[in-house]
């Protein structure tokens, strides 16, 4: 039996280009899994096996790959840093113990790291920072840890400080030791000594260990009340702390060095032996009763405990489905019979791998604490619980971003319909951030996804995997309807045709409701005018209508009726009357409410070198952005604004161009507002346009 406290399970997290694939491979060099580093420039890397990573240099999905360093057990997730992507980092911090938030030198705390660090911190992930490419221009490890001090309100706990800048970084000066940890120029990793810490880093280094030990002893009063005596901790006691510290996320154990130059590499690794939570020192997961709130049980991280594990992840290869899995309790072996507490279905364990990137080692048996891959399961989907037949239970399960852009495409030949449908039946299944849909109208096929970058890699999949070639639409807007305005108003529905007839009457108030609230109903009806059993039938009616608005048919947000008085008929009335009647009223209240077109509004963040803010700033106010932020660095500033999703089509273009190809953006969805009257026209004229071509 394995043992679990030499376990870890960490993944590799940070902006897009920060260096995580590369510092991925240094790992598994380092730790012998891999005998030549591939590199990402070369399209080359381990962890990148997809075309579309290799050519495009980006991690698209996340890679799971297992190596050993001073006896322990390192399970590694390697994951995008594109925000088109950020439902793979969510998934797998969902999975995670602790991780390795990787931020370039010089870029420093870039937008993506903030929605990554912001997800960790959901998932209360203990993290080590590493500060990577510092041989880079304009390197400045001490801007970066001032960075997450402010930019992620976190505490950098610095144990590292580099020897030298730029060209002239050569090594780490550990603070806790005291030792220089010099490399040579042979760029490999085991060429390095230790030795004294230069001398003009002397005082910088005694500096560092004071703060460094009294923010640790501050996580064990006995020892920091005998230090303020002048009594000197022991290097296990400091350690300890710093293990407490790192899981409690009190403070991040803070690195340095150069990834692609292999300096600084074994530091890390130590750390993550040191200071990272094994399984079973993590909060263990809760479980949920059949409404999907808490029940007060736990996952318990034990093998002695029933089989309980969270599918995080689905993808097809060659060899048919993978189902990604971490084990949190008890044990699995090959033959065994599992259930998927979601489908009620039981499924039999075929063949279990261990995951290396592309490669596989087979398996017999895992436990708790492992991540492995099933083979060929068929009806598991995405945060699936599976466990022990005879001990149901379900797991918390994970939570996906709604899409905010959609493009209709159409296979060139009429014979490719039923291969692109099974293909993007499997691709769905892969990634739950990625949607389809039919147009019921026009019979078109919706693909919907987080952004551009998004959907193009999913076309470019389904035309190189499974040799589908699409006729592409214009990419469209998820526009959405809501009202401005609270009205009282009454419906009646009435129906003569011989035989029993159908009557129902409602009096109601409809407002708009709170942001985000989605459609809320109350009934305050007294004295049985409407009698109880028929307000769930109102309730419906009126939800049920919510999915088409009256000014373009797009879905309705945040409105909120009351029903307060009405009127039935002993015979006549039924639930399905009044249910036509909730239906009647939305229809003839919501254009007397004010009724409102809403656009997606997506927070950009820019990055332009000096030189261009202004054109920058110009060319997004044209656009219709709300200036937030702008922060001046050392290469370059950024800019922070709020855009409209429908003015940022083709955006990177522009932005090249402007920049002379350095500038660089992401953006992600930060909420809905109301569209100027003028857009809000042409977009209605062009959905009634569509609807009459139809």
């Amino acid at each position: 039996m394995a043992d679990l406290s030499k376990y870890r399970n960490i993944g590799i997290f940070a902006h897009v280009d920060a260096g995580k694939t590369t510092t991925t491979e240094r790992i598994l060099k380092l730790t012998g899994q891999i005998h030549k580093t591939g590199e990402v420039h070369d399209g080359e890397s381990t962890t990148d096996f997809m075309e579309q990573e290799a050519e495009r240099g980006i991690t698209i999905q996340s890679a799971a790959v297992s190596c050993f360093w001073k006896d322990h057990r390192f399970n590694v997730i390697d994951t995008p840093g594109h925000v088109d992507f950020t439902v793979e980092v969510y998934r797998s911090l969902k999975v995670l113990d602790g991780g390795i938030g990787v931020f370039c030198g010089s870029g420093g705390v870039e937008p993506q790291s903030e929605t990554n660090w912001r997800y960790a911190n959901d998932s209360e992930v203990a993290r080590i920072i590493f500060v990577n490419k510092l041989d880079r221009m304009g390197a400045d490890f001490y801007r970066v840890t001032e960075q997450v001090r402010k930019v992620l309100g976190a505490t950098p706990l610095i144990m590292t400080l580099p020897i030298g800048i730029e060209d002239e970084f050569v090594g780490v000066v550990d603070v806790l030791t005291k030792k220089a940890y010099v490399w040579d120029d042979t760029g490999l990793p085991e060429n390095y000594e230790i030795t004294d810490v230069p001398a003009d880093m002397v005082d910088k280094t005694d500096e560092y260990y004071e703060m460094l030990v009294e923010t640790a002893l501050e996580q064990d009063d006995a020892l920091l009340e005998a230090y303020m005596e002048g009594e000197a901790p022991s290097l296990e006691d400091i350690k300890r702390c710093i293990r407490k510290g790192t899981r409690d996320l009190a403070f991040f154990p803070t690195y340095c060095g150069s990834a692609f130059k292999n300096k600084g590499m074994q530091l890390i690794l130590d750390a993550v032996v040191d200071y990272l939570p094994a399984p079973t020192e993590v909060d263990p997961q809760p479980l949920m009763d059949e409404e999907g709130n808490e029940n007060g049980e736990f996952a318990v991280v034990s093998t002695d405990e029933p089989f309980k594990a969270l599918a995080f992840k689905i993808m097809d290869d060659r060899f048919g489905a993978l189902t990604f899995v971490r084990i949190y309790s008890g044990k699995l072996n090959k033959g065994d019979t599992i259930l998927n507490s979601f489908t009620g279905k039981t499924e039999r364990v075929g063949r279990m791998v261990e995951m290396q990137a592309d490669d596989r080692n087979e398996l017999t048996s895992a436990q708790a604490g492992d991540i492995i891959a099933i083979v060929g399961m068929k009806n598991v989907q995405t945060g699936h619980t599976l466990c022990d037949p005879k001990h149901p239970v379900t797991l918390e399960p994970m939570v996906f971003p709604t899409p905010v852009i959609s493009i209709a495409v159409q296979p060139k030949d009429k014979g490719g319909n039923e291969k692109m449908g099974v293909a993007i039946g499997k691709m769905v299944a892969e990634d739950p951030s990625f949607q389809v849909e039919t147009d019921e109208d026009s019979g078109e096929t919706i693909l919907k996804g987080m952004g551009e970058l998004h959907l193009d890699i999913k076309v470019d999949i389904l035309k190189r995997t499974y040799g589908v070639d699409l006729i592409v639409g214009q990419p469209q807007v998820a526009y959405r309807e809501t009202i401005t305005k609270e009205i009282e108003d009454s419906y009646t529905h009435k129906k003569q045709s011989g035989g029993s007839g159908q009557f129902g009457k409602i009096d109601y108030r409809i407002k708009p409701g709170e942001v985000a609230s989605g459609f809320t109903f109350k009934s305050s009806v007294v004295g049985g005018n409407v009698p109880k059993e028929f307000w769930p039938a109102v309730e419906k009616g009126f939800k049920s209508m919510m999915g088409t608005g009256v000014l373009a048919g797009f879905p309705v947000l945040d409105v909120e009726v009351e029903l307060f008085d009405g009127g039935f008929h002993a015979v006549d009335s039924s639930a399905i009357a009044f249910e036509i009647a909730a239906k009647g009223a939305f229809r003839q209240s919501i254009p007397k409410a004010g009724a409102q077109l809403l656009e997606p509004i997506m927070n950009v963040d820019v990055f332009t070198p000096e030189d261009h803010v202004g054109d920058v700033i110009g060319d997004l106010n044209r656009r219709r952005g709300m200036m937030k932020d702008q922060e001046a660095g050392l290469t370059g500033s950024r800019i922070k604004a709020d855009v409209p999703l429908s003015e940022m089509f083709g955006y990177i273009g522009t932005l090249r161009t402007m920049t002379s190809g350095r500038g660089q953006f992401s953006m992600e969805f930060s909420h809905y507002a109301a569209c100027p009257q003028n857009v809000a026209d042409t977009v209605i004229a062009a959905e009634k346009e569509k609807k009459a071509a139809k």
